[in-house]
């Protein structure tokens, strides 16, 4: 039979485009019945970004069964325009871009093989199932976030539309989630939940998957959030499909591409940790977008001395005050730091710029992660077996937090409703040394019950993509479905 033909459309960020693409690879993998091509636009404000997706197309066909494709964005983002919201309206400025590669990529294969079965869209992409209708093909919605996040925002769709339900903006009050046992307290949503311009376009969008998508297909697995994956089984959604982790784990190649500079950066670092003693040295790292003001870097710096404990620490610079622009390296760390703090910590301490995350995860030396809690970086940390300490920033990071530390206990506190300020180089608030310290030292406790859950469910992360596990499982039931729906 001819091959399945999808049109995967992933929002164009590093957050998002990473989980695509390898769910993109488990899908191949699982099913030599599929051809993916993929449309990655081009957006301004991210130059390596841009490059990676130069790079990605110059070296399509991916194995032989993914394409790249990358599309034009001129879309113009005013100053003045709520980022949550440009967001949205990125992605509906690119629908005529997306409908003319696919109109491309159909006339380029006439009536040979693949033949066009649905497209597979990033959930802030929902405007492309208005796409995917045109071309009467189905539309499956890939969630990069947790099934937890996905439920909430469900659910306050629910709340909106059927029983007209606002949301407080009291940070004192809690919120009763049918997929969580914890009520969740309204200071750790999302500033686009809060936001009452921005929420109404994301639950609309929500509104539109709940209505015309054919599934729901989530970067998790059964054994990490059985409640939240529970709540969307139900018949007024359309199927879930928890198929994860979709996660980098492969360490070489590719992991970063950064070319023979970072090569040698990560050869160094993992050279450190290689003369460190097994899981004893705490990693800290923030995202691409994640970065402190200098008061917060000096508590950071009391609290790795004082605690004694050995430690990886990647420091990125904060773009000057009102730039809209991604962290940068340090030409030199004693632009914020004291020489005499790296003459103090020299024999227990490392400090870098870009990590490799994924390898520095992956080493024995790692007994611990103070991270960011974006959801990769979550699996990331989960399949590796590495426990986490919570510092969110951004998004739906402190939701994300929440659901670690409370209702999953694979997690321990750090912080849960920090908010990062983009237009500040100041922090909005500072986190005391005292408080970094005693989390370190609890993060690192060799038989505490976090780290005994960490290690359970890093195992069940293994199992549920074997044969015969749950993700292995749902990955063949979205592959039938997918395949016995084609026109």
């Amino acid at each position: 039979m001819k091959k399945a033909e999808l049109v995967f459309v992933p929002f164009p960020f590093w957050s998002h485009l990473t989980p695509t693409i390898e769910f993109a690879k488990l899908l191949v993998s699982h099913d030599d019945r599929l051809h993916i091509t993929m449309l990655i636009s081009r957006v301004p404000f991210d130059a390596t970004f841009v490059a990676y997706i130069d790079s990605l197309v110059a070296s399509s066909p991916m194995s032989d069964c993914i394409d790249f494709v990358s599309l034009p964005c001129d879309y113009v983002f005013a100053p003045e325009t709520n980022h949550n919201v440009a967001m949205t309206l990125l992605m509906d400025h690119q629908k005529t871009h997306v409908k003319n590669a696919v109109t491309k990529l159909i006339q380029a294969h006439g009536d040979k093989s693949p033949r066009l079965a649905g497209f597979v869209v990033d959930q802030l992409c929902s405007a492309m199932v208005d796409v995917a209708n045109g071309f009467r093909v189905p539309t499956y919605v890939f969630f990069t976030v947790s099934a937890g996040f996905v439920s909430l925002m469900f659910h306050l769709q629910t709340l909106r539309d059927e029983e007209f339900a606002e949301l407080t903006n009291s940070p004192d009050a809690e919120l009763q989630l049918p997929s969580f046992v914890n009520s969740v307290p309204a200071r750790i949503l999302p500033e686009a939940v809060l936001d009452k311009a921005a929420s109404q376009l994301f639950l609309n969008n929500y509104r539109k998957v709940r209505d015309q998508a054919k599934g729901i297909i989530v970067n998790t697995f059964f054994e990490l959030e059985s409640g939240a994956i529970q709540f969307l089984s139900d018949d007024k959604f359309p199927t879930v499909y928890p198929v994860g982790p979709a996660v980098k784990l492969i360490v070489g190649g590719d992991d970063d591409l950064v070319g023979s500079r970072g090569n040698n950066q990560k050869s160094e670092i993992i050279a450190w940790l290689d003369d460190q003693p097994a899981s004893s040295v705490v990693f800290l790292c923030f995202g691409n977008v994640g970065s402190f003001g200098d008061c917060q870097l000096k508590e950071i710096a009391r609290a790795l001395e004082s605690s004694g404990m050995r430690f990886l620490w990647s420091l990125r610079k904060r773009p000057s005050s009102g730039q809209d622009v991604l962290p940068s390296g340090y030409t030199d760390f004693t632009e914020v730091l004291d020489k005499e703090f790296f003459d103090r910590t020299a024999a227990i301490g490392k400090i870098i710029g870009w990590a490799p995350q994924v390898a520095i995860l992956a080493h024995p030396a790692i007994g611990g992660f103070v991270s960011h809690c974006g959801w990769n970086s979550v699996l990331e940390s989960l399949r590796l077996g590495v426990p986490i300490a919570t510092w969110p920033l951004y998004a739906e990071q402190q939701f994300n937090a929440f659901e670690l530390v409370k209702e999953l206990g694979v997690a321990v506190e750090i912080k849960l409703d920090y908010v990062m300020d983009f237009k500040s180089e100041k922090d909005p608030t500072v986190v005391s040394a005292q408080v970094m310290e005693a989390t370190i030292r609890r993060l690192l406790e060799h038989d505490s019950d976090v780290r005994k859950r960490v290690k359970d469910i890093s195992e069940k992360s293994k199992k549920a993509l074997m044969d015969g596990g749950s993700s292995h499982t749902v990955l063949n039931g979205l592959i039938n479905d997918v395949i016995d729906s084609m026109p």
